[in-house]
Formats: C-alpha cells, sequence, structure tokens
C-alpha cells in the first residue's frame, strides 16, 4: 500500500495528515512541512513496531561502583567563567553560551580556549563566522596566542568531525552551532532541523570521546536562544552572556547547569586589549565624592551569591507638561511607578507635578525589590534636597502599605556594605517608611 504524504513540524516534530499554518503541539507559525507519513505524535497513523532487541555495549552497575574520578571538573584557568560552570569543565559535558551581537561572546571564550591551551591542554576552536587569520588578528590584539591552540575555519558538520578527529582537542569551541550544517538534512544552516542535527552529532562525540564542548548560540530579537527549545535540554549546561554595549561591564549567568549551581554570576570588563575578569566589581557603581548630593543613596544588590554595592541617583524637577515625566535607567520602570505611588499616599509626598529621573551608576541593572528604600530614599532626598549620609546603605522591599519587608540574605548585604566603610544601613528593622525616610535624611 503507498505511503501517503503527511507533514510535520520542524521545531518539535508533531506531524498532521494535512497542512495546517500553526503547529498544533508548539503552536508555531509557518514550520509545517511535507514529508512521508510515520508514527507521529500527531494525527497520523499509528503502527505497532516491535522493537528488536540489542545488546547492551557495556552492563548497568550498581551506582555505588561507579568512580567519579573520569568525570571531576578541570579548570579553564578564567575564574569568572569557572563560578559560573561550577568549578570548572566537566569532562564530556556540553556548554551553551549565548547572548545579544557583540556582547563579546567570542572574544571571552577566545580568552578561555587560551588560557586553557596556556595550561598545556589541547584546544581546538572552530568558527563558522570568521576565517582563521580575522581570528589570529584578534588573538594578537588580545594576548591569547599559545602553540596548542588550533583554528579552523568550518561550516560542515563533517568538516568539523574530520578536525576534531585530526586534532584530538581536549576541548572543542564551535562559533556559532547556528552556522554550521550537516549536509544530509535540507534546509539552510540555522534551520532549527539542522541545529538539532549539529547539535545531536556534536552531543554524541563529547559523550563518546569525555570531550567538553563549548557552543555559541545566536539570540532572537526577543533574546531568546535561537532555534528549537529542545537546543537546550539537549546541553549540559546554558549560559547568557549580559552586558550593555554603552558599557564595558559584561555577566554571565547560569541558567541550566547539570554540574553546578545556577545562582552563581561571573563578572568581566572589556577592554581595548580583550576582555578582562572582575574579581570584585562593588567599587565600579559608585560615584562617591567629596561633597555631598542630594538625590543619591548606596544599596547592595546580590548576583547570585555575590553582593555588589550599587549607588541609586534621582532627579526631580518641576513639570512643564500636563504628564510629568517617569524616566528610568538600570531600574524597573514599573516598580519606580509603584514606589512613586507609595511616597505620595504613605509619606504625604506632592509628586503628582514634578517630573521623576532614577538611575543606577556604572550600568549596573538592579531588579531586585530589597533595592525599593534605596530608590524611594534617592527620590525623597532629591525632593527635599537633602543630602544622605555618605556612610549610609539602605535595602529592604517596600509593600503598598508603606511596610519595609525583610529581604534574603540580610546578614550578607550588612556585611559587604561595613566591609566598603557604610557602617550605617537602613533596613525593615527601622519600622515602617516614614521611619526610615527620617533616619536617612536626618541622621
Amino acid at each position: 500500500m503507498a505511503s501517503k504524504s503527511s507533514y510535520s513540524c520542524t521545531e518539535c516534530g508533531w506531524s498532521s495528515v494535512k497542512w495546517v499554518g500553526q503547529c498544533g503541539e508548539c503552536q508555531a507559525w509557518d514550520t509545517m512541512r511535507e514529508g512521508s507519513s510515520g508514527g507521529g505524535k500527531g494525527l497520523g497513523s499509528v503502527r505497532s513496531v516491535k522493537p528488536s532487541v540489542i545488546v547492551a555495549s557495556s552492563a548497568a552497575k550498581p551506582i555505588t561502583e561507579i568512580s567519579t574520578e573520569s568525570v571531576a571538573s578541570r579548570s579553564t584557568q578564567v575564574a569568572e567563567f569557572d563560578r559560573v560552570l561550577g568549578g570548572g569543565l566537566v569532562p564530556g559535558a556540553v556548554v551553551l553560551l549565548s547572548g545579544e551581537p557583540g556582547v563579546g561572546k567570542s572574544t571571552l571564550l577566545l580568552e578561555v580556549a587560551a588560557k586553557t591551551a596556556q595550561g598545556g591542554a589541547r584546544v581546538l576552536y572552530v568558527s563558522g563566522e570568521e576565517s582563521v587569520g580575522q581570528i589570529r588578528l584578534r588573538a594578537e590584539r588580545t594576548g591569547a596566542l599559545s602553540e596548542n591552540l588550533y583554528l579552523a575555519s568550518e561550516t560542515d558538520l563533517g568538516s568539523v568531525l574530520g578536525q576534531i578527529e585530526a586534532t584530538q582537542p581536549d576541548l572543542l569551541v564551535v562559533d556559532s552551532v547556528q552556522t554550521i550544517a550537516h549536509a544530509e538534512i535540507d534546509g539552510a544552516a540555522g534551520m532549527p532541523s539542522q541545529i538539532r542535527e549539529v547539535a545531536t552529532n556534536l552531543i554524541r562525540v563529547a559523550k563518546n570521546q569525555n570531550l567538553p564542548i563549548i557552543l555559541v548560540g545566536h539570540v532572537t530579537k526577543d533574546g531568546n536562544i535561537a532555534g528549537p527549545r529542545a537546543l537546550e535540554h539537549l546541553v549540559d549546561v546554558v549560559c547568557q552572556f549580559e552586558g550593555d554595549r554603552q558599557t564595558s561591564l559584561r555577566f554571565v549567568r547560569s541558567l541550566k547547569n547539570r554540574f553546578g549551581p545556577t545562582d552563581e554570576v561571573g563578572c568581566f570588563e572589556m577592554t581595548g586589549e580583550g576582555i578582562r575578569e572582575v574579581a570584585d566589581p562593588s567599587g565600579l557603581f559608585l560615584s562617591r565624592g567629596d561633597t555631598p548630593v542630594s538625590g543619591t543613596c548606596v544599596t547592595v544588590a546580590v548576583e547570585g551569591k555575590r553582593p555588589l554595592i550599587a549607588e541609586v541617583q534621582a532627579l526631580v524637577v518641576k513639570s512643564s507638561s500636563p504628564n510629568p515625566r517617569r524616566v528610568t535607567n538600570g531600574v524597573d520602570a514599573s516598580r519606580v511607578a509603584m514606589l512613586l505611588a507609595v511616597l505620595e499616599r504613605r509619606a504625604g509626598m506632592r509628586l503628582g507635578e514634578l517630573d521623576v529621573y532614577v538611575s543606577t551608576v556604572g550600568g549596573v541593572r538592579i531588579t531586585e525589590p530589597a533595592a525599593d528604600l534605596a530608590i524611594a530614599i534617592a527620590i525623597a532626598s532629591a525632593v527635599q534636597d537633602k543630602p544622605v549620609s555618605h556612610n549610609l546603605a539602605a535595602f529592604g522591599e517596600i509593600s503598598l502599605a508603606g511596610e519595609i519587608r525583610p529581604v534574603t540574605n540580610n546578614k550578607l548585604r550588612k556585611q559587604e556594605a561595613e566591609r566598603l566603610g557604610f557602617v550605617r544601613s537602613v533596613e525593615s528593622s527601622v519600622g515602617g517608611l516614614k521611619q526610615a525616610l527620617a533616619l536617612a535624611l536626618n541622621w
């Protein structure tokens, strides 16, 4: 009997006997492609197939008899990157690093590859976006030269596998997975089917050869990793490289980690000579002068397990328009709008006729509620034109009722503030919002 034509989704594999505009499984649009009918999870017919028995390559063992010596993590010689990975790269692990274009992914990984190679390991760096000459020029500028660092410019999966076979590396870097294509799979490089097949083959090589692999991933305009969602499920570690092009600071966060924590953050600074680790970034987010200025307040944010001293600045001026402006930079705009309402209702401040500008120093972005109190104090200081003491730090969440709620890692925040000379703190123990403002502005 002749097989009927069917349509399958290139994103998730769902199949249907007729073409539809939207996938019934993952809800993606225009992803149905015609192919032969099979036993997919859609509307096609299902046939009962008896699986063939295959002899296992090795017998199963009790978990207590399995050694972990061969899979112990190895340092990349970049301490901030090791912090995010949970101590280093595990043999056979596949790491996916994504980030906005131009944020410095290639620069960071070239630095990681060079430091690892300088430590005696053999590293293969495969780029589908640059020629080996271009990579060499960048390596000379950043000082990332080593005889153990091998470069290759390939866009075909077969050629990449051939380079692995010829080089026998201890670490493989692929920049990027969206530029590599499988010759036997229809579609251009970067298509979901191509990304899935390329990633699957590289992961198989990683597991069979105990070869750690770092894949660079592109992102969409929404900030999500380009390609099928299955890519994030297949790899062992997913890292996000964040940063604003207008500032030199960069953060690496772990979104998924099978071998370590997901609450660690690595801090780097982009310079003319490449990327530099920042072990103590607190000083980057302060602008302390000799003369006290109204409208500033220091808070302690916690990125993963790392406390960061950050300064919040506020400026208020009489509005010349019927709709006063609310401009924010580095803080959540909706959170600031809520705090303005609480200050007006619970603290008696008239802000309806004022333009309010709130910003952080140094380009750091604060999203946690612990910065509520510092933002409120900075705004109140700007309204009353009273400077806050130089040795005061504030952290606490403000509720709609005007209460100051305790925040996590309170002891860690106080210790970091005291280490940098902020011996006075305003927090949940002082009482409500009115008491906190009075204490901060009249200390």
